[in-house]
């Protein structure tokens, strides 16, 4: 039995980290200091316009018309009279904001040629598109198609830029339809991509041992449960038979497209926009050790990091890399996280349930996964990892 004072007892004892991979994943939060305070949101808030650059502003306007060119099933006709500019090659570091609205207006724009609800099925994504979203997302490093990054990360505004990055206070800067509902959709993941800021400030406390290790679990755990509570809003303002009819359609995956003028025209797979792309839960998984079964779902999990921004990618596998804490875990601080883990993901499925399964009988979500079985192994597997 141990009669030391609680606080020392509970102190967590780095010595069996690794002074190297501790450091290096201090060094990606100091040399991205925007983690902190912004969590995987982009460190300022997103651009919204093109504004002065003529060559490509025409994109804002397309932006603009999205929602009535696929209401109105003209969307394709629209795109054989366009002419779309490559995007310019701006320094990097300081035009990142508008290479993310490029590949944001192209995607849209792609995903919506594919997917126009109505219209006969097409395999050829046309050059004219192609060849620019190839193009601007070889620059990003990844992927050609939308995902949650372009249709999630990067697609807000605030609309008092005083106030806090939260519903009531945001609005999307890119839509497929009118329905406030795809709107609401997006907004709640923003909050949540904001709380878990704090997440990311714990770990990074935890590492440079500026405090103990249970008042840093207990953070963690605290903000998990304050995004569950921002997913739980989701049917304030967001129907299931608006979100399967309408917005869900133009989130799903690219399967055998030709993305004319590239690839040398063979057909190309991408998986469709999924909360599954975002950090938070991952990133989680990797710090908490929460082992899973090799099995279908961690080959998923692992291809779902190639549709993460690339710095997103860096701090998750600086994160894999950090050794087992958990035997030197107390039970009393890890577990509530564990737990809190568990009853956000418990959200995750009956939203998938309600709003997915109810109305198909396609196992398959947007990221192409038996995502019913899948969300079930995850709650149940966070919940068999307590101590």
């Amino acid at each position: 039995m141990c009669y030391c004072d609680r606080r020392s007892c509970l102190l967590f004892d780095f010595s069996f980290l690794g002074d190297i991979l501790m450091s290096h994943l201090l060094n990606l939060f100091h040399n991205q200091r925007w983690l902190v305070a912004r969590g995987f949101l982009p460190e300022s808030d997103p651009t919204t316009r093109f504004h002065s650059h003529m060559d490509i502003s025409a994109l804002d306007e397309i932006g603009r018309d999205l929602p009535s060119l696929l209401e109105n099933g003209v969307l394709r006709q629209r795109v054989e009279k366009m002419e779309i500019p490559p995007c310019p090659e701006y320094d990097r570091r300081i035009h990142l904001d508008l290479m993310r609205l490029y590949y944001i207006r192209l995607a849209f724009l792609a995903s919506g040629y594919i997917h126009q609800l109505g219209a006969e099925p097409v395999k050829v994504l046309p050059k004219k598109i192609a060849i620019p979203l190839v193009n601007i997302c070889r620059r990003l490093n990844r992927p050609p198609i939308l995902s949650y990054d372009g249709y999630a990360l990067y697609n807000w505004k605030r609309i008092n830029p005083l106030r806090p990055v939260a519903l009531g206070n945001i609005e999307t800067i890119q839509n497929f339809v009118f329905a406030y509902d795809e709107h609401w959709f997006i907004l709640v993941h923003i909050e949540i991509e904001a709380i878990g800021a704090r997440i990311l400030r714990a770990i990074k406390q935890f590492l440079e041992k500026k405090e103990d290790l249970v008042a840093n679990l207990k953070e963690i755990a605290d903000a998990v449960l304050d995004m569950k509570r921002v997913l739980e809003r989701i049917p304030e303002k967001m129907s299931s038979a608006t979100y399967d009819r309408t917005f869900r359609q133009y989130i799903k995956p690219f399967d055998g497209i030709v993305y004319e003028g590239c690839f040398d025209d063979q057909p190309q797979t991408f998986r469709g926009e999924t909360g599954a792309q975002s950090t938070i839960m991952p990133l989680l998984d990797a710090f908490m050790k929460i082992p899973h079964a090799e099995t279908g779902l961690t080959q998923h999990l692992l291809d779902m990091h190639n549709y993460m921004p690339s710095k997103h990618r860096e701090i998750l596998a600086a994160a894999e890399a950090l050794p087992n804490f958990r035997a030197s875990a107390p039970r009393d601080a890890y577990n509530p996280v564990l737990e809190a883990m568990a009853q956000f993901r418990e959200v995750h499925y009956t939203w998938a349930k309600e709003y997915i399964a109810a109305h198909t009988t396609d196992p398959r979500g947007t990221g192409g996964t038996p995502y019913m079985l899948w969300l079930k192994q995850l709650i149940d597997e966070t919940r068999s990892a307590v101590l």
